[in-house]
């Protein structure tokens, strides 16, 4: 079995999921370019919590947590199998507290990326939560003690944006961003690329522009699971670098053997 790549994906606005863009003809390209995984293990922006939770139903249900867009989208339904064998796996392998939880379901951080990279809903799906009361360290070693998924078939799929400032949107900027979510977006891609994980961890005191760029950590942190469970002979690739409405990064990452 070969061995799978880590991917965490900017996945922006709900509307790439009914949409045939540059985002989602990149995020099929991906699926076409790496091995078809045996499950996935997504960690979305968007279940952020107390504790860390790990879904483990048989059928995970849809969820629309987002308000005020066209009735198509809410017609998009996800539903792939759950896995109960790997979120067994899951809670086993990281040292931290956690538990089960299936209050949630499969967010649209995860489906409006899924549904373009595997329409036909036939892997095993699980999330696992980002526990908002946890320091980034903890969130980059649960990704640490993940990494062995890669050589059983898991894909691990963080989903969230490396700048994500919606009080900053601005409309009228349409596919261009300000200086500093340039300048952040930036700083991650060279601390990437070089392999300095220590000075993206410590993201807060090492770059002003962070107060901006991450206001509140839910869509950054992702990232940081991604990162853990990264290995350092992985060839990185880059893909959707840019950046919308001002305050929104779509850029990705890819790591693979």
């Amino acid at each position: 079995m070969p061995k799978m790549p880590v991917i965490f994906v900017g996945h922006g606005s709900p509307m790439n999921a009914i949409e045939d863009n540059e985002y989602s003809r990149t995020w099929k390209s991906i699926a076409e370019r790496i091995p078809k995984p045996e499950a996935i293990l997504s960690i979305s922006a968007h279940w952020f919590t107390k504790g860390t939770k790990i879904m483990n139903e048989k059928s995970p249900k849809t969820i629309y947590d987002m308000y005020g867009f066209p009735e198509e989208l809410y017609e998009v339904k996800y539903n792939p199998p759950g896995s109960p064998k790997l979120a067994k796996f899951v809670k086993e392998l990281i040292s931290k507290e956690a538990e089960y939880d299936n209050s949630w379901g499969i967010d649209h951080g995860t489906w409006s990326v899924l549904v373009h990279m595997y329409p036909d809903r036939d892997i095993p799906v699980i999330q696992m939560s980002v526990d908002a009361y946890a320091p980034p360290e903890v969130h980059y070693q649960i990704g640490q003690e993940l990494r062995i998924l890669r050589e059983q078939g898991v894909l691990i799929f963080g989903t969230g944006n490396i700048v994500h400032n919606l009080r900053l949107v601005d409309w009228h900027m349409g596919s261009k961003g300000f200086d500093w979510a340039y300048e952040f977006d930036e700083y991650i891609y060279e601390n990437i690329i070089n392999k300095n994980h220590d000075n993206i961890i410590k993201f807060k005191e090492m770059y002003p522009a962070a107060k901006h760029a991450v206001p509140t950590p839910d869509h950054f942190y992702p990232l940081l699971y991604a990162l853990g469970a990264s290995e350092e002979e992985d060839k990185i690739t880059v893909f959707n670098q840019s950046c919308e409405l001002g305050s929104l990064t779509m850029t990705s990452y890819l790591w693979e053997s």
